[in-house]
């Protein structure tokens, strides 16, 4: 047996999962809660411990590992028009695994800069202009990056013919250069940028954030969790060889402070009537809601839903749903324990699903041109995606996955939202995609063969 360990250092709980690659199968998982305000060794020594009660002592031949703990990966992204490289910047933050904490665009102001320096966040991405475009904005901006006192590091990905004088403004600073996010205005190029990030967070933030001093534990911490989902989500999409993948899909990961909603699809508009409008979608795309989540963001469910709604899915009084949520606000690891609370964790769950794939997939709104009718597709369409994949403790431990999934699906309620019509549902119920993202990039043959055989799906039926 050869036998690997995959660990994911999360925010609240270090989850461990071990693999027979010769036997293409799991062989344990446990967890235990992260140790990062000591020593995050202690809460991996302890995961272990609870994973060997199963499996017994085993030795590995590899330890690979993933990291949300201390915050994950904080970015801000800058660049020059919202809608455009401010938004290229954002996809390719994210697509890299971080948690983008703020977006600029246009001249970075005083306030702006101020607020910079008060996050002081793991990484900035300044952007700006396609090449041979805008130089002004980027210049501009990276003076007053070069002025700040926070130390982090900046990745240059802007227009290209104004890049060494940025270089050279930032010469002080831990500066990086790579290509442009979007050299032309119908181009979006975020993938050199993902990787810069990707190798910024193996050589300073794993260190920053105190979980260097595992290094005789593992063979290396590779990225940040968020972007091994990810990972593992494009390999279960796409497969790998001649292996096949299951095709295009949408997948949610409902957290506690988070909803990453991930889609691995073109989006492109199906009917010819369709004008897509905006920055082109990126085939594999994630987004993050910093917003919602089941425990430390559900205010953020209650604001963009309002009470009414969440009191009445869970069947609860305004009074009651309030209290229940005052006491979430003050014991955050709480765990459902009877009716009432159950159902407002379904509600808040379900909402939460709603409310991120709503803001994931794209729209469809009706104009009219001295043609006639017109349709306008902005962001992806979703609407022939026909598999779900859910994760998340509060989607997994649920015992209504199948009604969670609905409120995934295009709705009367949102009628111009491009969300899937209907589709097969698949649940991680071993919580192993993060871990089978970390294994894709050393056997990821083994890696889709388990994800294939370990995915349950509730119902032959359709969504």
């Amino acid at each position: 047996m050869e036998a690997v360990l995959l660990i994911d250092f999360g925010s609240t709980y270090t989850k461990v999962t071990a693999v027979d690659i010769g036997q293409q199968r799991l062989i344990g998982s446990a967890s235990s809660r992260t140790t990062v305000e000591t020593d995050v060794a202690d809460g991996l020594a302890s995961a272990l411990a609870e994973m060997e009660k199963q499996t017994g002592r085993l030795e590995f031949s590899k330890r690979l590992a993933c990291s949300s703990a201390a915050g994950g990966l904080r970015m801000v992204a800058c660049g020059l028009v919202p809608e455009l490289t401010a938004k290229a910047a954002s996809l390719a933050s994210l697509g890299a695994g971080a948690k983008v904490v703020r977006v600029y665009s246009y001249y970075i102001t005083e306030s702006d800069a101020m607020e910079i320096e008060t996050i002081s966040p793991d990484i900035l991405l300044l952007t700006g202009g396609t090449d041979g475009g805008n130089t002004e904005c980027i210049v501009n901006n990276a003076a007053v990056l070069a002025d700040m006192s926070a130390d982090f590091p900046i990745i240059i990905a802007g227009n290209r013919s104004c890049s060494s004088q940025v270089m050279r403004i930032l010469k002080h600073r831990q500066a990086y250069l790579c290509d442009n996010v979007m050299p032309s205005l119908d181009t979006l190029n975020i993938e050199p940028a993902r990787q810069m990030i990707r190798e910024i967070f193996l050589q300073r933030i794993v260190h920053a954030k105190g979980l260097s001093h595992t290094g005789q534990l593992l063979d290396g911490i590779l990225m940040p969790t968020p972007a091994a989902v990810l990972d593992g989500v494009e390999l279960l999409a796409n497969g790998v060889g001649e292996e096949p993948g299951i095709g295009e899909l949408l997948a949610v990961d409902v957290g506690g402070a988070t909803t990453d909603v991930f889609s691995v699809a073109t989006g492109s508009p199906h009917n010819a009537e369709v004008i897509y409008k905006g920055l082109p979608e990126p085939f594999i795309k994630r987004t993050v809601e910093g917003d919602i989540g089941m425990r430390r963001s559900a205010p953020g469910i209650v604001e963009a839903v309002g009470i009414s709604r969440v009191a009445k899915l869970a069947g609860l009084s305004e009074e009651t749903t309030r209290n229940h949520l005052d006491r979430l606000a003050t014991h955050s690891d709480a765990l459902p324990q009877n009716p009432e609370s159950k159902a407002l964790d379904f509600a808040l769950a379900a909402l939460a699903v709603e409310t991120a794939t709503l803001r994931h997939a794209g729209t469809l709104t009706e104009t009219y041109t001295a043609a006639g009718r017109a349709y306008i597709q902005t962001g992806k369409d979703l609407t022939y995606i026909d598999k779900l994949v859910m994760t998340g403790g509060a989607l997994l431990h649920s015992e209504r996955q199948e009604e969670l999934a609905s409120f995934a699906m295009r709705s009367d309620l949102y009628p111009q939202s491009l969300r899937p019509k209907q589709a097969e549902l698949f649940v991680d119920s071993r919580y192993i995609l993060s871990a089978m993202g970390l294994l894709s990039s050393y056997e990821p043959r083994t890696a889709l063969n388990i994800l294939k055989t370990n995915l349950n799906s509730p119902s032959s039926d359709n969504l």
